[in-house]
């Protein structure tokens, strides 16, 4: 693929039709955290018929799930961890990407909210649940009639979200759980319906808290002994509401145990270590959100700065005549040429049916945020005073830019995935 459809292009028009009448007029009161972004979202997949194409793709998924019934939940026929995300990607790969790439350039918050309980809460229980399990929590999530929260971070506990997690479920005798501990920095979270939760297994055998199980569980948002935050004040990512999470002894029954069963003792079999898993495929298909995500930023910033350069005047002529605002716009396309270009190739793999690595989409992420933290700096250099001014966007581009190099795992922590997948470990 090296060039967008004419049926991608057609998308794109409508979307940003859509974002015209019923994002830019709200943007302040989204961005103060005033308005909750929910409705929006919820007109946004009605006009574009997303929850319909996505129940439908998820009904069709669930046939071929359960014709093959010999694989493990989480596990296609192949053995491959991919698992939901092929109801959610296959045939729309450019659609969707074109979507999010629109959205992100006028407010990145919604499209985290909307993403976060789409892609990771009903994709991760896709993936790994019981069919029981995904038909009873995913469907209202796909239609955003439930909003939902993946909660893995914690406080002490952020790249290092395995390693270090200390939230715990331990055994209530009675085939049930109970889970106690503290997740931080949860997209939805102060107002989620279904949220997907990480937890150690508490086995008081002596093993080590880092080398213990973890399980993945799913909680419903009016609970005992769940406790939210007001949502946090953040840098950038306004109109995403962002919380804690407190669990305080809360009673889960065995149902909500994603998969249905614990990893064997003493052994692995295809569910053993599901939830760390569940996780990484999520990272992968995360990361490669971010590089949509990034080169929406870099093609607003990139439209609003050519067309500053073009009727902004200086000393009796418009300051694209410049040579040094010419370099700062020639870097900015150099940057948008080489992150979309990163896209078309995952687009051209994933209607091969193959899924990027976790190192290649880690790249990818190191890459593109970087580059769009970059490029809305830069942006708001060459718009100067007033790219300092919120009324012309440029300084909410560069706040939300730079939310992308620690979104879905801090950048340094990418080198790492990238290296160890280069060294084969």
């Amino acid at each position: 693929m090296i060039e967008w459809s004419e049926s991608d292009e057609l998308i794109r028009e409508a979307i940003r039709e859509f974002i015209d009448n019923e994002i830019r007029p709200y943007r302040d009161e989204l961005e103060s955290g005033k308005v909750p972004p929910y409705d929006i979202i919820r007109k946004l997949f009605s006009s574009f018929g997303v929850g319909a194409m996505a129940t439908e793709a998820f009904e069709q998924y669930l046939e071929h799930h359960e014709a093959t019934s010999t694989a493990a939940p989480g596990e296609d026929n192949d053995g491959s961890a991919a698992g939901g995300a092929g109801f959610r990607l296959a045939g729309q790969e450019s659609m969707l990407l074109v979507a999010i790439s629109e959205l992100a350039g006028v407010s990145l918050g919604i499209l985290a909210s909307a993403s976060v309980s789409l892609g990771l809460a009903a994709g991760t229980i896709a993936s790994t649940g019981t069919i029981e399990q995904q038909r009873r929590w995913v469907p209202p999530l796909l239609t955003f009639d439930k909003v939902g929260a993946w909660a893995i971070t914690e406080p002490e506990a952020g790249s290092d979200a395995f390693g270090g997690m200390t939230t715990t479920v331990r055994r209530d005798g009675s085939g049930g759980y109970v889970l106690s501990g503290h997740k931080t920095f949860i997209t939805n979270g102060p107002y989620a319906d279904t949220i997907v939760v990480y937890a150690k297994l508490d086995e008081q055998d002596g093993t080590p808290l880092r080398e213990r199980p973890v399980l993945t569980f799913v909680l419903d948002g009016d609970m005992d002994g769940l406790e939210r935050s007001t949502p946090f004040k953040k840098m950038g990512l306004g109109s995403s509401p962002t919380g804690e999470l407190s669990f305080h002894q809360i009673h889960l029954g065995p149902e909500r145990l994603l998969g249905g069963a614990e990893p064997t003792p003493g052994g692995r079999d295809t569910r053993s270590d599901a939830g760390r898993a569940s996780a990484r495929a999520n990272f992968t298909a995360e990361r490669i959100g971010v590089a949509a995500l990034s080169l929406g930023i870099i093609n607003e910033c990139h439209r609003l700065c050519v067309d500053y350069a073009r009727e902004r005047t200086l000393w009796d002529q418009e300051i694209g005549r410049f040579q040094l605002i010419q370099a700062k716009l020639a870097e900015m396309e150099i940057a948008r040429l080489n992150t979309q270009n990163m896209i078309f190739q995952t687009i051209a793999k994933l209607r091969e049916g193959t899924f990027p690595s976790l190192a290649e989409a880690s790249a990818m992420k190191l890459y593109s945020s970087r580059a769009a933290t970059e490029v809305a700096m830069e942006a708001v250099q060459l718009f100067g005073g007033n790219g300092y001014m919120t009324e012309y966007h440029v300084e909410q581009l560069a706040r939300d830019a730079k939310g992308l190099m620690i979104y879905a795992g801090s950048n340094e922590i990418q080198t790492t995935h990238i290296a160890k997948g280069l060294l084969g470990w």
